[in-house]
């Protein structure tokens, strides 16, 4: 009877759809006797069973009956595209790739299957593989949409329109991506990416799924020249991340803080504008190290970048003024008893519509790719006498990997040359004087760097409509022949020549079949530096402890001066017409009253220190254009002497010599392509020694390179003597051949 009280009252706590079989088991039982079995709910309970193993059982089922409805539940919302209610994301829908990582548990040594592919088509393995599959499969094609990326998903969510063969029907489940908006199942990525895009043209961009902000123990905090920055964890990829942030860059920002704190020395405050933040190092390195001689913007479109920037800031113990608002609250994350070292200006706009809106003295604008788009923006407003310098990373089109898009971008014609690296840095220029001059302004070039990753062009602005075409003229076309490398910029003329190759040094079109000389351009054939800028960048460098930055800019001033590194000083005080500045002595014109009668104007120091006339005088002599590189000139069974050695060499036949930032073994000279050739040979040692004389090859015993001249008008005497050297057999092996038609080469 106790079994029986018993299994009545669990009836009764059973759902009504559950009593309609018991009761037909207590028919049974009663009909039957205790000792039969009774059913309940697809379990078989015996009457002699006790009263607490029966509620056990009935307790299990009541659970799995709750499980079983909240899953089937779950499906249907998933399911469901009109319901509005927020649901659960998708496990294809991840921020990372280690979220994804974490639904396979990969920390395990054993095989497991792929949380979005069914065990049929992607078998369990061990977590290498599975790593693999993740990654290049549901990670790679995935669609990224506010943080969130929407992996492909082959699971049974969707069922493609059942297939008739013969008297069965198949299902095929298909590979598919869930909605973050709306859960609905798309098929291509191609179409995935248009459904989201008419989701954000209605403005549905916020997700009905529950989603959690990112944790704050993702980020990563990085410090450079003093100044901290968090990022996230992709922060080096541009396409994975917002706020993009390379360690690579690391010499180019410190390069434009140099330039900053020299502009920064002229006039005091400037405003200073970093049109593409990201993650707003370059602007906390301005303000933390020159503090209130600088007040920096920081902008960016972004607003995620925004976000990053404004905590960045305070990581910094920066105060945060953002424009058009109110009130700032940005004080609340500076600790009691701290004050505030200085104030950035935060701004969330296009870069294109700052720049029109305000004046600023220094602009630098770092895009990812190239920067032609912001170029008549940055010269519209900017201030006489400042600075723009920009940042292109567009290296394959401007090395000549990619030509047609050079050409697009730049309207150039370039090929692929010895060197390409100085060819991308004038055409960046010619770029920058062709926007200059069409806001009736001309620039002056400071600096400008070619490296691996980077192309870094630091300009003066000159307004002006005199400035303009000075600049504007100085944008020709270049003559490259790819026989033997030479080049030479066309001469500015009004008639078209009918064979404009005669105008390089070379005989090659003469004596090769065919064309055998490009044209290329438009170029910048002017100066690419200014020796006194760069030396005020070294000084700069040496005070604030820019370690890495000092040996390129010693190299800069080297290549500017086209001197030496050997005859490289930063001091020179006997020089009358040179001034101290920051301890670094510039040249300046002649302090005299009477060189400086201006009609009109009042003769007063000012007048000395404006930068325009010292940067004229500091360019009076400029370094030669281009450079050659001693292996592509080098002589197949020789060996070269060494690159220092060399330039010796070039210096002592007289001419201006020096080495590069562009190339390693690349030579900066105005010797000619024909004189470098032949004291390159000259000095050159054979590979072995059987049947050859000791020591260097020598053309001539007696021929001096650099008097060209006097060994032509000396042609017949040099002829005589010969003539006598055979006879008294001297040096016959090595004075051979004629030695007047090689001195008048």
């Amino acid at each position: 009877m106790a079994a029986e009280e018993a299994a009545e009252a669990a009836l009764v706590r059973l759902p009504p759809k559950q009593r309609e079989p018991a009761g037909e088991d207590e028919e049974e039982k009663d009909a039957g006797g205790g000792d039969e079995a009774a059913a309940l709910n697809g379990l078989v309970v015996s009457g002699k069973v006790g009263s607490n193993k029966l509620d056990t059982a009935v307790a299990e089922s009541e659970a799995e009956t709750k499980e079983g409805a909240s899953t089937r539940e779950s499906d249907s919302n998933i399911l469901d595209v009109s319901s509005d209610f927020p649901r659960e994301k998708h496990i294809s829908i991840q921020r990372q790739l280690a979220d994804l990582e974490k639904l396979a548990d990969l920390n395990e040594a054993e095989k497991k299957p792929c949380p979005l592919c069914p065990e049929e088509k992607f078998k369990a393995c061990y977590h290498h593989k599975l790593h693999r599959h993740l990654q290049n499969l549901h990670w790679k094609i995935s669609v990224e949409f506010e943080g969130y990326r929407m992996c492909i998903c082959h699971l049974p969510c969707r069922l493609v329109k059942p297939n008739l063969v013969g008297d069965q029907t198949f299902s095929k489940m298909g590979a598919h991506y869930h909605c973050i908006i709306c859960s609905a199942t798309i098929t291509r990525r191609t179409d995935m990416i248009g459904h989201i895009n008419r989701h954000v043209n209605k403005g549905e961009t916020e997700s009905r799924f529950i989603t959690a902000p990112a944790p704050k123990s993702s980020h990563e905090v990085l410090k450079e020249s003093d100044a901290d920055v968090q990022v996230l964890p992709n922060y080096s990829t541009p396409q994975k991340t917002d706020s993009y942030f390379n360690p690579k860059m690391k010499l180019n920002r410190q390069l434009i803080f140099c330039a900053l704190a020299v502009l920064a020395e002229e006039r005091k405050p400037i405003e200073c504008l970093d049109a593409f933040g990201a993650t707003g190092i370059m602007g906390l390195q301005w303000a933390k190290h020159l503090r209130s001689s600088v007040k920096v913007t920081i902008n960016d479109c972004n607003e995620n970048s925004v976000t990053m920037i404004q905590e960045n800031c305070h990581l910094n113990k920066m105060k945060v003024i953002l424009r058009n608002t109110k009130e700032d609250d940005s004080d609340e994350a500076i600790e009691d008893g701290e004050e505030n070292i200085g104030s950035i200006e935060v701004t969330k706009m296009d870069a294109n519509v700052i720049m029109h809106l305000r004046s600023f003295d220094f602009i630098h604008l770092d895009p990812f790719g190239t920067s032609v788009n912001y170029l008549d923006s940055a010269f519209r407003n900017v201030r006489n006498l400042g600075i723009v310098s920009l940042t292109s990373t567009d290296i394959s089109s401007l090395y000549a990997k990619a030509q047609h898009v050079a050409l697009r971008h730049y309207g150039c014609n370039i090929v692929r040359t010895e060197y390409y690296k100085e060819l991308a840095a004038r055409i960046v220029i010619a770029a920058v004087a062709r926007a200059a001059a069409r806001c009736n302004k001309g620039i002056e070039v400071l600096l400008a760097v070619a490296l691996e990753h980077f192309v870094l062009v630091v300009v003066r602005v000159l307004r002006g409509p005199s400035p303009a075409d000075d600049s504007a003229k100085k944008i020709k076309y270049l003559i490259h022949c790819q026989w033997c490398e030479e080049r030479i910029f066309q001469r500015e003329s009004n008639m078209v020549e009918e064979n404009p190759y005669q105008q390089l040094p070379c005989d090659c079109y003469g004596s090769m079949p065919g064309k055998t000389a490009v044209v290329l351009g438009p170029l910048w054939s002017g100066a690419l530096f200014n020796t006194g800028f760069l030396r005020r960048m070294l000084f700069e460098a040496v005070q604030y402890g820019l370690e890495e930055t000092q040996p390129l800019l010693k190299t800069l001033v080297c290549e500017a001066e086209c001197t030496t590194l050997k005859q490289f000083s930063i001091h020179s005080p006997t020089d009358e017409n040179k001034q101290e500045e920051c301890g670094v002595y510039i040249k300046t014109p002649d302090t005299s009253a009477e060189s400086y009668l201006v009609h009109g104007k009042r003769k007063s120091n000012e007048v000395i220190r404006n930068p325009t006339k010292r940067q004229k005088c500091e360019n009076s002599a400029e370094h030669p254009a281009f450079y050659y590189n001693i292996h592509r000139h080098s002589i197949k069974g020789m060996n070269m002497p060494k690159l220092n050695k060399f330039l010796s060499y070039l210096s002592e036949a007289g001419y201006r010599v020096s080495r590069t930032h562009f190339d390693p073994m690349g030579v900066r000279t105005n010797a000619p392509l024909a004189q470098f050739k032949t004291i390159l040979v000259k000095y050159s040692t054979p590979t072995y020694t059987g049947g050859q004389a000791e020591g260097p090859v020598h053309l001539t015993e007696d021929l001096q390179v650099g008097d060209h001249v006097q060994a032509a008008v000396d042609g017949k005497a040099g002829d005589a003597d010969v003539r006598d050297d055979n006879k008294s057999g001297g040096t016959a092996v090595f004075t051979k051949d004629c030695p007047a038609p090689c001195a008048a080469d």
